[in-house]
């Protein structure tokens, strides 16, 4: 088969598009034919060192089906069942192993390029609006990178429990894209507490993908008690932070939590309600950018760009 390896950190330009040995199922697992690969920040982070990687390997941690092959003591999965995944590292690759349990149903109704776009993306949102700090009428929510993948699923989710929403996007091209009550052009993250306050004055949780460029800042539009979610770095990692801050902006909470803590007995329930309101057309799944599994680098350029909108895909031809 082919796969993008890479045996080095670095800049897009590690990406190797390499030919490999088929992997080949364990006992527990599913030999899967990919049809897409998701491609994420995460993927970025690793590939290019921030977070360390034993090397070489295979990028990519989630994607969409079907399953050509199974381990002997794999029940109830059969040739031709459509699955999802993440959380399991390889999906950049025609072929791809992934152990039993980790394997998400992909319902007939759902096209396989949204089942491809939900996983990593969709199960972060639900997460931060179900579990991390569950929202309901009234919450007040300030959310960054409304335009972005779980940004735009995350506003959605917390619109449904009843939450008000602030979003944030970095230009006036993305403004159509957010899904939030209300989206905010933001170039001068200093100005966000005030901005935040016109609007609903000081919110109850923030989430925050974007990391060192607005963590300072949007922590300070939490009221009292309030909750700071910092779950990503799209512009960087937030340097060592002085907890004393927390006492004196009101005895503030911080959590930086991560997917693979909240999946576990929650998967099912995860995955099951996103598919339901992605079929019943209450949640848009929106595609941003699809390229060629070969030309992951530039998939890679294009998140880095701080251009995206929704998510970006990489298709095996």
């Amino acid at each position: 088969m082919f796969a993008i390896k890479t045996s080095r950190a670095g800049g897009p330009e590690v990406l190797e598009w390499v030919e490999t040995p088929d992997p080949v199922p364990g006992s527990d697992e599913l030999l899967v034919e990919v049809d897409y690969a998701g491609s994420n920040f995460i993927d970025t982070y690793q590939r290019s060192g921030t977070y360390p990687m034993d090397l070489p390997f295979i990028p990519g941690q989630e994607g969409s089906g079907r399953v050509i092959g199974r381990g002997d003591d794999v029940e109830g999965w059969w040739d031709g069942t459509r699955v999802a995944w993440t959380n399991v590292l390889g999906s950049y690759a025609e072929k791809i192993v992934i152990p039993a349990s980790a394997a998400l149903y992909v319902p007939d109704h759902v096209r396989m390029d949204v089942a491809a776009a939900l996983p990593l993306q969709g199960m972060t949102a639900h997460y931060l609006i179900r579990s991390v700090f569950p929202v309901s009428t009234g919450t007040k929510v300030l959310l960054t990178g409304a335009a972005g993948g779980v940004g735009r699923i995350a506003a959605q989710l917390a619109a449904g429990e009843g939450a008000v929403t602030v979003g944030t996007v970095s230009s006036e091209d993305k403004l159509a894209f957010s899904e939030a009550t209300h989206t905010l052009v933001v170039d001068d993250w200093a100005t966000i507490k005030e901005r935040v306050e016109q609007l609903v004055g000081g919110v109850d949780v923030v989430y925050d993908g974007i990391g060192k460029d607005s963590f300072d800042h949007t922590i300070t539009c939490l009221r009292e008690r309030g909750l700071m979610c910092l779950f990503g770095g799209a512009s960087g990692q937030v340097p060592p932070f002085d907890l004393q801050r927390l006492n004196a902006l009101g005895s503030l909470f911080v959590t930086r939590p991560t997917l693979r803590d909240y999946l576990g007995h929650e998967k099912d329930w995860r995955w099951s309600e996103l598919t339901e309101r992605a079929a019943a057309g209450h949640l848009d799944i929106l595609i941003g950018k699809v390229f060629d599994l070969e030309n992951a680098g530039d998939a890679h350029r294009h998140i880095e760009s701080g251009e995206s909108i929704g998510k970006t895909l990489l298709k095996v031809s």
